[in-house]
C-alpha cells in the first residue's frame, strides 16, 4: 500500500478547488494552465483567505496565485514532501 498515490483527482474536484477562487484568479488561471501550470490543491489557512498553489508540469517547482491574479513565487511559507 505505501508508495500508491490514493488521491484521485476528478471534475468535481476540479470545480470544487476554482469554486474558492477570486474572479480575478478565475481569470488568470486560463492562462497559466496553458504555459504549463496546474491548480493542485487551494490551502486553506485558519482566519485567512484562502491560497491556490499551482505547480508547474514537471511538479518541481510551485506558486501561489494571489487574489488580484497575480503569481507568487516567494509566498513565506513551505509545502511538505
Amino acid at each position: 500500500m505505501y508508495g500508491r498515490e490514493r488521491r484521485k483527482t476528478t471534475d468535481a474536484d476540479h470545480d470544487a478547488l476554482r469554486a474558492a477562487l477570486t474572479p480575478a484568479q478565475r481569470a488568470a488561471l486560463p492562462l497559466l494552465e496553458r504555459f504549463g501550470w496546474k491548480l493542485r490543491f487551494v490551502r486553506r489557512p485558519l482566519f485567512q483567505d484562502p491560497v491556490p498553489i499551482l505547480f508547474d508540469r514537471e511538479g518541481e517547482r510551485w506558486v501561489t496565485l494571489e487574489a488580484d491574479g497575480s503569481i507568487n513565487e516567494n509566498p513565506g511559507f513551505k509545502l511538505r514532501d
